[in-house]
């Protein structure tokens, strides 16, 4: 077990577990923890590097931040200082729909690498899903396939990381990514829960977001499980740019630079729809995602202006 102790002033450390109103640092120079107390929206997230003075955080600057928005509209940092972003799913529970690109595009424009990770390859039902995921993201990212409970096809996904990597598992309530990182770290002993056998959904065995040092190198953050990966400060050209499947029609530039891919003319997305190099179903879906973000973007000066009528 790691020593506990209060921390000399001015020792810059990386927050490696948050409980609200404590979060715990580490200190790379001695390989030392400390638990240092903080307001409950303090705003410090895993990941987060900071200084201690007189048991005070002061959080440096971020390198990169990813963000998501709940269903309530509140907006939530998943991880900060991170390169990679890692999106579980399993063909039971099934992500929501829409999670899987949202998270991408949100990976995308925080300048975070998105990977896909395929867990229960084990169930019976993962060939298909497997074979349905590889048809829609194989051009788009990295897609690993593993089985947490059996100790299978995690080899890949340890050279991945050992290259560097820091990443933050994310994916909906049941998929695995405690079990996952059980395997990697058999010494954590993560709790992990079943799946409901009537509504085919997990139980939230993760209640605190933890990084963890992976032996061969990397490191990993465990998040609370979530069902939505709402949209934050994502704007329509972001949107146009990084939704996957368009990375083809990225290579030949549309007509126009800020083009939507709605109805523009010369629009090479909507030709390559018209051509069936892109599904229509998944066009479908960016459309949807389009309209999402064109009223987010407007709402903040609809409140802006009605604060502003209030006040005169």
């Amino acid at each position: 077990m790691k020593k506990k102790h209060v921390p000399a002033d001015n020792r810059e450390g990386v927050i490696v577990a948050h409980y609200g109103v404590a979060v715990d640092v580490l200190f790379a120079e001695d390989n030392t923890r400390s638990m240092i107390r903080v307001k409950r929206n303090s705003g410090h997230v895993v990941g987060d590097k900071v200084v201690i003075k007189e048991e005070v955080l002061t959080r440096l600057e971020r390198s990169s931040e990813l963000s998501r928005m709940d269903a309530r509209g509140g907006r939530h940092i998943v991880g900060a200082n991170l390169d990679v972003l890692c999106i579980v799913v399993s063909c039971e529970p099934l992500p929501p729909p829409g999670f899987i690109d949202r998270a991408i595009v949100s990976a995308r424009a925080a300048h975070l690498r998105p990977v896909l990770i395929v867990n229960k390859s084990d169930l019976p039902c993962s060939a298909d899903y497997l074979a349905a995921i590889e048809s829609v993201y194989k051009k788009s990212l990295k897609i690993f396939t593993m089985s947490a409970e059996h100790g299978t096809g995690l080899e890949p996904l340890v050279t991945f990381f050992s290259e560097g990597h820091r990443g933050v598992f994310v994916g909906p309530t049941g998929v695995g990514k405690s079990s996952i990182l059980n395997a990697l770290l058999p010494k954590i002993n993560l709790t992990t829960g079943e799946i409901s056998e009537t509504k085919k959904r997990g139980r939230n065995t993760t209640t605190v977001s933890t990084l963890h040092l992976l032996s061969d190198g990397g490191e990993l953050i465990d998040s609370p499980g979530f069902n939505d990966f709402g949209l934050v400060d994502i704007s329509a050209e972001q949107l146009s740019t990084y939704f996957p499947g368009f990375e083809e029609a990225g290579r030949q530039a549309c007509r126009f630079r800020d083009c939507k891919h709605r109805e523009e003319p010369e629009c090479r997305v909507i030709e390559l729809v018209d051509q069936g190099g892109i599904d229509t179903a998944r066009y479908t879906i960016y459309l949807q995602m389009l309209t999402e973000v064109e009223a987010l973007q407007i709402e903040p000066d609809y409140r802006e202006r009605r604060h502003r009528r209030k006040k005169t």
